[in-house]
């Protein structure tokens, strides 16, 4: 597993961008293999695309 924001590999002890732990930044690292992902941002959500593990979007890790 890997951190979402940057690409290494999972470490409790590793900070997470502020942005990140409020939602605004889309994860820019794949969590199963590390690649970075392609992101396109847009004003009502975001999707990321990893080239081996297919698509995220933000309507699938909304917080209700």
């Amino acid at each position: 597993m890997f951190n979402p924001f940057t690409g290494r590999p999972v470490d409790e002890n590793a900070p997470v961008p502020a942005a990140a732990r409020l939602g605004l930044e889309p994860p820019r690292f794949c969590e199963q293999c590390g690649r970075r992902m392609i992101v396109q941002v847009a004003p009502d959500g975001w999707w990321a695309r990893c080239s081996r593990h297919g698509t995220l979007d933000s309507s699938l890790t909304e917080r209700r």
